[in-house]
């Protein structure tokens, strides 16, 4: 493993366990996109290399299917997870924001959502963190006007409001830590940096480091891309940061793509077989 790599998995063990974390990673970038279903082997043998144990990814998967995220099947002997189907909008949406390019045609006009108290508040609120919303209030939510609305806030109160008086931009500054955001970029580019230096120097990536280098740079990205609204660029300070991280990661996605997508062409199996391959739509990703 090259020591940038290396150093960004040591950083990963200095942390808090995020192994659910990352399974959702792994499955939203690269499961996805060959059918949604991928052999336990396979997801033990990736985090191998992370140097988690097989027990802490087993319990993982566990958690994650009793909460709903997946369903396991068995083939004799081997367990095979899929992801259920009510949370594919969760990660088409989750796509879109980290992978898209970020929007050009703003209104000048943002979607105000009002959720009342009780279920529908509590259930609403992880997705519309994901979706890009900010919350000024308890139980008020603000985007950009075209942001799609998650499922679980479709029964919300919807209200669109202007953001050029004083009243609208108070709003927005009150609906998002961007500072806090802005510092999050600015982490990930110094975590990342070394790693682009290494591959820009035209050295390769054994197909094995590249799915690890794939998976761990979308899992620190999204951590912050889906904190950020992704708000049109009138409304950002002039030296943000979300740009370059943007850049930064769309280099390094498609420099370990084909390598990790070998990886996985070896290791990744289903119920029928080898995963099937991915559709056109992967290789678009960070497209501009």
């Amino acid at each position: 493993m090259p020591p940038p790599l290396a150093r960004v998995v040591e950083q990963l063990k200095r942390e808090p366990s995020r192994t659910g974390s990352i399974v959702i990673t792994v499955f939203g970038d690269a499961i996805v996109p060959r059918g949604g279903s991928v052999w336990l082997g396979a997801l033990l043998e990736f985090f191998t290399a992370l140097d988690i144990d097989s027990s802490v990814v087993r319990t993982a998967m566990s958690r994650l299917t009793a909460d709903g995220w997946f369903e396991r099947t068995k083939v004799g002997r081997n367990s095979f997870y899929r992801l259920v189907k009510r949370e594919r909008q969760t990660f088409d949406i989750a796509t879109k924001h980290i992978y898209g390019a970020p929007a050009s045609d703003w209104t000048g006009r943002f979607e105000l959502l009002l959720i009342g108290n009780g279920e529908d508040r509590d259930a609403s609120r992880e997705a519309l963190k994901n979706a890009g919303f900010g919350s000024p209030l308890p139980g008020v939510w603000v985007a950009p006007s075209g942001v799609p609305v998650p499922e679980e806030a479709a029964g919300a109160i919807r209200l669109e409001v202007s953001a050029e008086d004083d009243s609208g931009r108070r709003l927005l500054s009150e609906s998002w830590p961007l500072d806090r955001t802005a510092d999050a970029y600015l982490k990930f580019m110094k975590t990342f940096e070394p790693l682009r230096g290494w591959i820009g120097g035209r050295k390769t990536l054994s197909d094995a480091d590249a799915f690890t280098a794939r998976i761990l740079l979308i899992h620190y990205y999204r951590r912050v891309v889906l904190r950020d609204p992704l708000l049109p660029t009138a409304l950002l300070p002039s030296d943000w940061p979300g740009r370059a991280a943007r850049k930064l990661c769309g280099e390094i996605y498609r420099a370990v793509l084909p390598a990790s997508e070998q990886w996985l062409d070896r290791h990744g199996t289903n119920e029928s077989g080898p995963l099937p391959a991915a559709g056109k739509e992967l290789a678009r990703r960070f497209g501009d």
